[in-house]
């Protein structure tokens, strides 16, 4: 566990992010892994599920109001397209977000116009403004090439401009990302699947904090996908999975559930019996040692099958505790149960106390390796009945799309 939890920490790792010559190293070490441990391949001999998504990343923006050049810090906007050139053009709308107005609810609205707009946000708003811009100047990632769409420019001002000039371009990349993804056949039931899953990717390299600028992810998610990996040697050795048994590192998570969204995108929904995503467990959790909360614990019976099954050991699965942070729908869980999949993400993080996460302090002397040890203790023994096909999981209620 120490081994694989350091490498994929490691500082050559540069922090995994997407597009990163570090998450390429980390997905040759977990391909390695799965050949070690002797997976089959998932899809053409290749444990790569690879697919292409595009990118759109702001790369220059000129807003001139009234003959007036804008700051940068005083503009916003919104667009898919590769470029914008307005220059007083009639088919733009002329908005407002006035002062005393329902920020959140007049944003949504003219964002959701479908219209070309040019907006005037009042100054009031300034705090609010700057915390939207954070949000767009992020590069955008899609799983297609988005269509012709309107484009919204949103300009902090004390007043409704008499004229403007625009003219913002994008970048836009069309570029790979891989799934990872190892198979054991089941003996009886081998088209039922039960998935064990955890994201690689992190967040890459970070304005430096002192001599250190990598983000390493020890335990978001190094921690999760060393569970992975060692349960997946655990059922290999055991060698009697009824069911067929899918070990998955997921890509992309960190940008908005990517990788998982296009795996659910390809795969059967209902031919999946369960799914158990790991995500932080490299720390004892509020419940204390060998305990793991479970999030959406009441949407199926998957922790219900699971808590029976480690009957009187001292291990215990939870409900979420953080009711209040919607986390069933903010991992790679969240791709799958909104198809009916019994998945959940098994978690130890103390969202409150924990000062380290998506920092460059997530490092793998801040873990407590035995706490991983006994999270995948628990994970193997209470889905045992699961993978031996004895138990089913009711499933979860689809969303409405």
């Amino acid at each position: 566990m120490s081994r694989i939890v350091h490498t994929l920490a490691a500082d050559d790792m540069e922090g995994r992010a997407s597009f990163t010559p570090g998450i390429e190293r980390a997905a040759d070490f977990i391909v390695g892994e799965f050949e070690r441990i002797g997976l089959e391949p998932y899809v053409n001999g290749s444990f790569r599920q690879t697919f292409t998504v595009t990118r759109i990343t702001p790369a220059g923006t000129e807003v001139l109001l009234d003959g007036e050049p804008i700051h940068n810090d005083r503009v916003m906007v919104a667009s898919t397209n590769p470029g914008i050139a307005w220059n007083d053009d009639p088919g733009v709308a002329l908005l407002e977000i006035r002062a005393g107005e329902d920020f959140a609810a007049r944003y949504r609205e003219i964002a959701t116009g479908g219209r070309d707009a040019l907006v005037r946000i009042d100054t009031s708003f300034a705090s609010l403004f700057a915390r939207y811009k954070q949000l767009t100047t992020n590069p955008r990632v899609m799983g297609r090439a988005p269509a012709s769409t309107a484009s919204t420019v949103y300009v902090l001002s004390d007043a409704m401009p008499q004229s403007f000039r625009v003219n913002f371009t994008n970048t836009i990349e069309e570029l790979p990302l891989s799934n990872l993804i190892g198979v054991l056949p089941g003996r009886s039931k081998k088209a039922e699947i039960v998935i064990f899953s955890a994201h690689y990717d992190h967040i890459g390299i970070l304005p430096p904090v002192g001599q250190d600028s990598i983000a390493n992810g020890a335990d978001d998610n190094a921690s999760g996908v060393s569970a992975v990996i060692s349960l997946a040697d655990y059922f290999k050795r055991r060698g009697d999975n009824e069911r067929t048994l899918l070990f998955v590192a997921f890509t992309a998570e960190e940008i908005g559930m990517v990788g998982s969204t296009y795996f659910s995108e390809q795969t059967d929904p209902d031919a999946i019996v369960a799914m158990v995503n790991v995500e932080m467990v490299g720390k004892d959790s509020r419940f204390g040692p060998s305990a793991l909360y479970v999030t959406g614990f009441d949407q199926s019976d998957l922790a219900e099958i699971m808590q029976r099954n480690v009957g009187e050991t001292e291990f215990a699965f939870h409900p979420d505790p953080y009711p209040t942070q919607n986390l069933f729908y903010r991992s790679d869980n969240a791709s799958l149960a909104a198809v009916g999949v019994p998945a959940h993400t098994f978690s130890t993080v103390q969202i409150e106390r924990d000062q380290n996460y998506h920092t460059v302090k997530d490092e793998v002397e801040t873990l407590n390796i035995q706490n991983i040890v006994s999270s995948i203790e628990g994970i193997a023994l209470g889905i045992e009945s699961i993978v031996k096909g004895k138990d089913t999981p009711r499933r979860v209620p689809r969303l409405e799309r």
